[in-house]
């Protein structure tokens, strides 16, 4: 795995150094904290993947690479650069790596804003739960569309906007009342559940977040609410 070569930001340090200290339990908090239903998301956002002639998938916020070998399985003759810029993350990852995975998934710790790739290098790229803690988003999305290929798809999973009342107001109050709470009890770390529920407060709605990519250069976008949109999966491509 390739080590950092870059030089963070300060939020990117704080927000790096957080995940860092939850690493070791992040997988079972994804599972527990949304019933397991985190699995059939990652499942739709590999769906959408669409691969082209280089056969490169981008895995931006690649975490634990659950989205990585979920692409893979998809498409087995992808290569997957996997990338975070959290390290203690990839790290944690390396043990689900095996075989033709092993070979295929290439977990480089790097930041979304300055990606280590050539222009028109991938086909697809992939971020799940990420796009939140990169700011700002306009430097992500210039990156996304410089390595993507023309005519290249970039799929963006990410919580709904805690703006909007989803099922009556219930998700936000488990949102901001009971996640920090059960962050706290289990991983004594109220401080990441507490950023996770600020920062899904502050995600705009689906509708204004599309606008974000349109703004950004990409086109043909779409997006599609999942689970009554407590999640929801946009996509955009890069102009021919």
């Amino acid at each position: 795995m390739t080590e950092p070569n870059y030089d963070p930001s300060p939020h990117d340090s704080a927000v790096s150094g957080m995940f860092g200290a939850i690493a070791g339990t992040y997988d079972f908090f994804n599972r527990f904290l949304s019933f397991g239903i985190d699995i059939y998301w990652r499942h739709v956002l590999a769906s959408a993947v669409r691969l082209g002639d280089t056969k490169r998938v981008l895995d931006l916020a690649a975490g634990t690479l659950d989205v990585s070998l979920a692409i893979r399985r998809n498409y087995p003759q992808a290569t997957v650069p996997a990338i975070d810029f959290c390290h203690p993350m990839l790290a944690r990852g390396l043990h689900k790596l095996a075989g033709a995975d092993g070979r295929s998934i290439l977990p480089v710790t790097a930041d979304a804003k300055h990606l280590p790739l050539p222009d028109a290098s991938v086909d697809c790229i992939t971020i799940a739960f990420g796009i939140r803690n990169i700011l700002p988003r306009e430097e992500a999305f210039a990156e996304m569309l410089r390595v993507l290929r023309p005519g290249g798809r970039a799929c963006i999973l990410e919580f709904g906007s805690g703006r909007e009342r989803i099922w009556k107001g219930l998700y936000n109050f488990y949102l901001t009342r009971i996640l920090p709470r059960i962050g706290n009890l289990f991983s004594r770390d109220r401080t990441a559940y507490t950023y996770l529920a600020d920062t899904i407060c502050a995600f705009p709605p689906a509708v204004l977040f599309e606008d974000e990519m349109r703004s950004a250069g990409f086109v043909h976008t779409w997006y599609r609410k999942l689970t009554s949109g407590i999640v929801c999966l946009h996509v955009g491509e890069k102009p021919l």
